[in-house]
């Protein structure tokens, strides 16, 4: 007997256009997919097809201008977005988006203060979220601007899960690395959605990455 899918996310014919009026341009148009827990995707096609706005829909910084959004059985019209964003899903950025001042652990915490983590001990749970990711606790203590890009993307992804979210969403997280660490990260990834459960959502334009995936979904520019 075949599994029951467990769908987290459905993108139902969602488009998305750069104005109000009926014949604004679009930038996305009728776009339907599922993604399950425990899965991880990446989302591929070319310049202009669209990622970035499906990315911006997903993570709830743009709505829908027709079709629906549901995750975890909610309408993302219907709730509350900031919650939504620092509760229930994480976002890992090409550019790591870490400061620069901050120790790696420091990085994180701030996450977590943001997020109204209780925790007695979070340099504590900071440590053990970067060694989850790989790194080993003397790097807690590290400048971000001392690490490679691969380790900072690393940090990065500790911060992202700094608050367990369902869903990751990552945007070109390997664009700057080479073709070794890439892979490195991937395998995070892959490890999270195959052992932890979570469902990662991977926009990139390397075919490496596709490769590594469970399922990959192509956009094709609007016409």
């Amino acid at each position: 007997m075949e599994k029951k899918k467990d769908i987290l996310l459905k993108v139902i014919k969602a488009s998305y256009r750069y104005s109000d009026a009926e014949e604004g341009e679009y930038a996305l148009k009728d776009v339907s997919f599922d993604f399950e827990l425990g899965k991880i995707y990446a989302i591929k096609g070319r310049s202009g097809s669209g990622k970035t706005t499906l990315l911006s829909l997903i993570s709830g910084l743009e709505r829908a201008t027709d079709g629906e959004i549901i995750f975890d059985g909610k309408n993302l019209k219907d709730m509350n977005l900031d919650k939504y964003r620092s509760q229930e899903i994480g976002i890992v950025f090409q550019s790591y988006n870490l400061l620069p001042y901050m120790t790696a652990s420091e990085n994180i915490i701030l996450s977590m203060d943001i997020n109204g983590d209780k925790s007695k001990n979070k340099e504590e749970k900071a440590i053990k979220l970067m060694e989850k990711v790989g790194l080993k606790e003397s790097y807690a203590s590290r400048k971000v601007l001392r690490l490679s890009g691969g380790e900072q993307q690393r940090v990065a992804i500790a911060r992202s899960l700094s608050y367990n979210p369902k869903m990751i969403i990552a945007d070109e997280p390997t664009g700057n690395l080479d073709k070794q660490t890439e892979k490195e990260i991937i395998e995070i990834f892959k490890k999270l959605a195959h052992e932890e459960n979570k469902c990662v959502i991977i926009v990139t334009h390397s075919d490496n990455v596709s490769k590594l995936v469970d399922k990959v979904y192509d956009l094709d520019k609007v016409k």
